[in-house]
């Protein structure tokens, strides 16, 4: 699999760390249930699916990566929030 990094371009999935879902967090002052979930509770989808990657051996960027966890197709990448 390869991921196009939006600032070093195209490159072999092993440059990259995989750091799990890209989940939407609860705000600050959320209820114990709704970070409980968050932190606790995860999906395991086959398909398509919006997970976080860290460039570890490029530019070192967090990126938000849609693809299909069956077939490897990349569908888009971006710098996540507070990215370089």
């Amino acid at each position: 699999m390869r991921l196009s990094c939006p600032i070093c371009g195209e490159r072999d999935r092993r440059e990259f760390y995989y750091g799990g879902a890209a989940l939407e967090r609860p705000a600050p002052d959320a209820g114990a249930a709704d970070w409980d979930e968050y932190i606790h509770l995860r999906e395991n989808p086959a398909g398509r699916s919006r997970e976080l990657w860290f460039h570890e051996t490029g530019c070192t960027a967090w990126l938000v990566v849609e693809r299909d966890t069956v077939t490897h197709e990349v569908y888009g990448v971006a710098l996540a929030a507070g990215g370089r």
